[in-house]
């Protein structure tokens, strides 16, 4: 009896042991504490692994907005973003009508949509032309996934967005209008891909502006990062990454003279932080190409913080408010402890154009011109917040935005693992760059990737269409007068010929779920930083080089089914910031 009893228990205790071991070989590093890292982190850590997560910076949330609330969609539009708010029982509160469409700032005047349309019908009528051609354009992509699916698309890539604006012959005010909330979103149209365009409007094209503003997450993106970050285990801030070496044993990541072990890496920091890492072995000459040459959209944010509002309280001036005189795009809320503010984006080529001044010099810019049309500004100000992206060393820019030629090259390459490394981050998203939805998908694949390496699956290279034919692509088609040449109006000089008509686009039954801009960083309190910990090499072989993704985590093809013009196509809709990208 007694000798089957210690029998027994050498079983149990053996099995344990086992168990024990086994856990200890499940060590996975996070480098990145935005949402997309703080994400992967947690979705490994909830799967048994040990993770040892890495900041560079003293703060963690990444690009989180400085806003102190933002909308955010409904499960049907945002679908990640909710099952997480669900989870850590984050506050919520219903959205107002009056916030889920955007509004205007046209020489000091506000104006709703409606007010538009009977106070500056000829300004409403371009904007409304405009939404139709972008809903057009958006009805050339089949499949959001292939933008590129055939040459005349392609083509498309070699364009800027500017050119094709300037033959849309709008007005100059509608025209400032589109070029702020293009800039807004994205970056310059002058630095903008077509395509690019083309695939985020047929992404978002269709979504209503009740789906993507259903509700106001009290606290903004910092609380989700912050409920995050609450879960973790082993958090190392103030820790930038120098190098990651990669061998048959695991992975070495080398923060100064410390080098942390594990099975395997997620690398989830934006591009122009990632050029300052040397890996072992060597990225490939596409993958160096991509850091060094993919474009980021250009932002400044600033929150003005003044005792009282300042705007006519009938204008209700709240959501997305676009200027046409050197304001940018407005964010306009009630502060948490009384008073309002003012969250202001300077984008694109505006942007750019103000990094000679310093932060004061250029708050004083924006104060002046919000005095010229609400005197009672500079008597109500308090104080103001500012954050650079562009010029973060961190960072190197807001967020994704693929310049004329990127997607020809680029297209998808961080979606596939390298050995034992996956990427996250909103560039890393195919459908949802720049936005608080993509950075929180893009971790949750990171760390389903890790997963499926360490079960011994392989990933095949990505496969990206060469672009050498996309110019001669692009003169064929304007010669034939076909799509191609429809979007742009045809040549002046020459008789065109009847136009060939492409072949009618395919769409979801259901609109595609559609995120919050993501926004910019409000620093998260972080726990303070533990002694590093080193875990035993992983004693796996390493798996297959990497790369498809599982075709069931990529959303399906659209059915073969055809749809009308949606009612309110949007180039892109307008929330409030999110994580890892495009803040307000």
């Amino acid at each position: 009896m007694s000798v089957g009893w210690l029998r027994a228990c050498a079983l149990v205790m053996l099995g344990l042991f086992s168990v024990s071991a086994l856990a200890k070989d499940k060590t996975a590093i996070v480098i990145g504490g935005g949402l997309s890292g703080l994400t992967a982190a947690y979705e490994l850590q909830s799967k048994g692994w040990q993770v040892t997560l890495l900041e560079a910076k003293s703060s963690l949330g990444g690009r989180s907005g400085m806003a102190t609330s933002e909308w955010i969609g409904n499960d049907k539009t945002q679908p990640v973003l909710n099952k997480y708010v669900s989870n850590f029982k984050l506050s919520t509160t219903p959205a107002p009508d009056f916030v889920r469409t955007p509004g205007y700032l046209i020489d000091g005047e506000y104006f709703s949509a409606a007010d538009l349309a009977t106070k500056q019908p000829a300004t409403a009528e371009a904007l409304k032309r405009f939404d139709k051609t972008v809903d057009d354009l958006a009805r050339s992509i089949d499949d959001p996934l292939n933008p590129a699916a055939n040459n005349t698309l392609h083509a498309l890539d070699q364009i800027n967005v500017s050119s094709w604006l300037d033959k849309q012959n709008l007005p100059a005010t509608a025209r400032q209008l589109i070029n702020q909330q293009i800039r807004t979103r994205y970056d310059e149209p002058s630095r903008l891909s077509l395509l690019y365009f083309a695939q985020q409007s047929r992404v978002y094209r269709g979504v209503s502006d009740r789906d993507l503003r259903a509700s106001r997450l009290v606290g903004g993106s910092p609380v989700l990062a912050q409920a995050l970050v609450k879960q973790l285990k082993t958090i190392k801030t103030n820790s930038p990454v120098s190098a990651i070496i990669q061998d048959k044993d695991g992975v070495t990541v080398k923060v100064d003279n410390v080098g942390y072990q594990a099975d395997y890496v997620v690398l989830a920091v934006p591009l122009r932080a990632l050029n300052k890492i040397q890996m072992t072995p060597a990225l490939d000459a596409q993958h160096l190409a991509a850091i060094k040459g993919t474009n980021y959209g250009w932002r400044d944010q600033i929150m003005l913080k003044f005792k009282t509002p300042v705007w006519e309280s009938k204008a209700r001036m709240s959501g997305e408010i676009y200027s046409n005189t050197g304001l940018g795009m407005l964010w306009i809320e009630p502060a948490l402890k009384g008073g309002a503010n003012v969250v202001i984006n300077l984008s694109g080529d505006n942007a750019r154009v103000m990094q000679a001044f310093g932060d004061k010099q250029m708050v004083d810019q924006v104060l002046i011109r919000l005095h010229a049309f609400y005197p009672q500004a500079r008597g109500s100000f308090t104080g103001y917040e500012i954050r650079r992206y562009s010029t973060d060393p961190s960072t190197g820019g807001a967020y994704l935005a693929f310049g004329p030629g990127q997607i020809s090259k680029f297209w998808r390459l961080w979606e596939r693992p390298i050995q034992r490394v996956t990427f996250a981050g909103e560039h890393t998203d195919t459908l949802y760059p720049g936005t608080l939805e993509g950075a929180l998908r893009t971790g949750q694949r990171a760390a389903s990737q890790v997963e499926d390496l360490a079960a011994g699956k392989s990933f095949e290279p990505a496969k990206v269409v060469p672009a050498a034919a996309a110019a001669g692509a692009g003169a064929v088609a304007a010669k034939k007068g076909n799509f191609f040449s429809n979007l742009f109006g045809g040549s002046d000089d020459e008789k065109k010929p009847e136009p060939v008509k492409a072949p009618e686009p395919v769409a979801p039954p259901a609109p595609a779920p559609a995120p919050a801009p993501a926004a910019a960083s409000a620093p998260v309190e972080a726990p303070k930083p533990a002694a590093p910990v080193k875990t035993e090499p992983a004693k796996k072989a390493p798996a297959k080089p990497a790369a498809k993704t599982e075709a069931k985590k990529a959303p399906a093809k659209a059915p073969a089914k055809k749809v009308e013009p949606a009612k309110k196509p949007a180039a892109k809709p307008a929330a409030t910031p999110a994580t890892d990208a495009k803040a307000q």
